[in-house]
């Protein structure tokens, strides 16, 4: 009989925690607004300002990068002026990669505010 009581006084605790965890926890979760976070609000902004300087960047140092392909392209011999066509391309297709996904990333971030 001692023993049963014993434990029924375990599970009666037992609950009784996990009760007050429960509690405890929508508590601690209702009074923290998320969004309204300093480190939510900071973050946000440096992804839209992060986005924002990669697309003004990422042509830059494209057209520099081509202009110095161009270059070498211009003094190289028939074997190597196909790879400096290729780099040019390659080049392209990357900035055009970069600002695509800046943009992508600066909408999806916009979906939040």
């Amino acid at each position: 009989m001692k023993n049963a009581i014993s434990e029924a006084k375990k599970w009666v605790f037992a609950a009784i925690c996990a009760i007050c965890a429960a509690a405890r926890a929508t508590v601690v979760f209702a009074a923290v607004d998320i969004g309204q976070s300093k480190l939510a609000t900071g973050t946000e902004q440096l992804i839209q300002d992060a986005t924002a300087w990669l697309m003004i960047v990422a042509p830059l140092v494209t057209v520099v990068a081509v202009i110095y392909y161009l270059i070498r392209k211009t003094i190289a011999d028939e074997m190597d002026t196909k790879k400096w066509n290729s780099r040019i391309s390659t080049a392209i297709i990357c900035c055009i990669g970069v600002v695509a996904a800046a943009l992508t990333i600066n909408l999806i971030v916009g979906y939040y505010q």
